[in-house]
């Protein structure tokens, strides 16, 4: 899944980003398109087992590409 956060303000993509990632299983990856790197969101994701990779884009934006870790 997609979710492009690009033309929020601050704190809707993170508010998106977390309600998507309830929904997700082991193993799953979640691409989100964000005009800024999510400092805070890499936090939160530390805290509820996730792994992420950030991506800087030609255009300014960062693409991060999240996965569920398992157990």
């Amino acid at each position: 899944m997609i979710l492009d956060n690009r033309g929020m303000e601050p704190p809707q993509p993170m508010i998106r980003t977390l309600n998507q990632l309830e929904t997700m299983t082991v193993g799953e990856v979640l691409t989100i398109i964000n005009d800024r790197r999510p400092m805070f969101l890499y936090e939160e994701l530390d805290e509820l087992g996730f792994d992420y990779v950030t991506e800087p884009q030609q255009d300014g934006s960062f693409k991060i590409m999240i996965t569920k870790r398992g157990e």
